[in-house]
């Protein structure tokens, strides 16, 4: 083991020795290598990024929450049935009826309404245009992580009455009212092209939690849904309506899907035979549905990355074939004194892996830098997972040692005399 070591010592030396002497040739190797671990390393902190971000809030809101959907949107697949018509569309929608039923389950502890639409603000003939709307219930905030940095949510009695109130994001607060307070204030609202653009009275200003989606969109409200549904007549048939369902203990997720998928089949007249018209869907399945589309990239990123090592694995081999040319009469004096096969073979082997090492080392860092000005320039909150720093190294010690083992045998199998004769 010692001799080993001494012989692992001796090989880093003399390889830096060979790097200082060829620096042209080892820095072109090496830029190869390390293009490609600096795109395995900024594409993994992107996707980490990006994952954490869009899944945070489902894991925030509960791992035992499900939702209530026309269809199973983690199962759609780019196959139309010729009409062009999107999935749920012959579907029926959730009903008020229905939506209360659920409410009222021993199994459910809250279900969250939520529809998505986009409208326009206007406040002393300032204009927001198009931006995020969501009507939803009062517990919105179970689903949502963050605080009230003003004012308050509105409660479950507004929402029964279809109040007219709304929260709002800081930047929409920002834009419409500058420095002033915005709670108490109405603001004229207008969605869709219904022509209808009542008062709403602002009650809170809510942060949300960092993710993707609060970075990159700074203007949004939220709106009792019946308020939204009523008086703004946002909702039309691509906007349906979506329930996330928080199950109550200690009864579990499983005892309420079944409940509501009792209730809402019992409500709807179905038979034994018939199949759901409606999906129940699990934050699992939507990790996973993510999961396999982020499989997908790492494909890519993996394609791209071994183009780029295969450039550095073919410069190993040139270098180290010119390396174990230049150093011929080197090997015949070293085995000429006892030095044995496996140890010109290991010596070779470790100048190849350190060429290959430095270039991981230097792709590392070109992917940290890539990493830190996408987090700084962009929403996405790139970051870079352990495991893509060793699986980088690994990845460029592993490309030095397999295109330097044909180099390396070659110096190992001349024979001493062969080898001193050399000029």
């Amino acid at each position: 083991m010692r001799a080993r070591l001494n012989t692992l010592g001796e090989g880093i030396r003399i390889a830096l020795e060979a790097i200082r002497a060829t620096r042209i040739r080892a820095g072109l190797t090496i830029s190869g290598v390390a293009i490609g671990v600096g795109v395995v390393v900024t594409m993994a902190a992107m996707i980490t990024g990006i994952r954490s971000s869009i899944l945070s809030p489902f894991e925030a809101g509960g791992a035992d929450n499900f939702y209530l959907t026309p269809f199973d949107f983690t199962d759609v697949r780019l196959v139309g049935d010729g009409s062009g018509r999107p999935p749920w569309w012959d579907r029926p929608e959730l009903t008020h009826e229905e939506i209360d039923r659920i409410e009222r389950l021993p199994a459910v502890s809250e279900a969250i309404v939520n529809f998505e639409f986009s409208p326009r603000f206007a406040f002393e003939g300032r204009r927001v245009r198009a931006f995020q709307g969501n009507g939803m219930s009062a517990g919105w905030t179970a689903a949502q992580p963050g605080e009230f940095i003003a004012g308050r949510n509105f409660v479950p009695t507004e929402v029964d009455e279809a109040r007219a109130v709304v929260v709002i994001s800081p930047g929409l607060a920002e834009e419409l009212f500058g420095q002033r307070d915005p709670i108490g204030r109405n603001v004229r609202v207008t969605a869709g092209s219904r022509g209808v653009n009542p008062l709403f009275r602002v009650v809170g200003v809510y942060q949300a939690d960092d993710n993707i989606f609060a970075e990159a969109i700074d203007h949004w409200a939220i709106f009792p849904w019946t308020a939204a549904e009523k008086r703004l007549k946002a909702r039309n048939r691509f906007n349906f309506l979506m329930l996330t369902i928080v199950p109550r203990e200690p009864f579990g997720r499983e005892q309420a899907k079944d409940q509501v998928t009792t209730v809402l089949r019992s409500m709807r007249g179905l038979g034994p035979a018939d199949d759901n018209n409606f999906a129940l869907v699990e934050s699992q399945q939507i990790v996973d549905s993510f999961n396999q589309l982020t499989a997908a990239f790492f494909l890519v990123m993996i394609a791209l990355s071994s183009v780029a090592l295969l450039v550095g694995g073919i410069g190993v081999i040139g270098i180290m074939m010119i390396s174990v040319t230049e150093r011929t009469r080197e090997i015949g004096i070293r085995k000429a004194v006892g030095a044995t096969r496996n140890e010109i073979l290991w010596q070779f082997l470790v100048e190849a892996s350190v060429l290959t090492f430095l270039g991981g080392a230097l792709g590392l860092a070109l992917g940290a830098g890539l990493a830190d000005f996408i987090e700084a320039r962009t929403p996405i909150p790139a970051s870079i997972p352990f495991w893509s720093v060793v699986a980088a190294l690994t990845s460029a010690v592993v490309t030095g040692m397999a295109f330097g083992l044909f180099p390396a045998l070659r110096g190992a199998r001349m024979t001493p005399v062969k080898a001193l004769r050399f000029e």
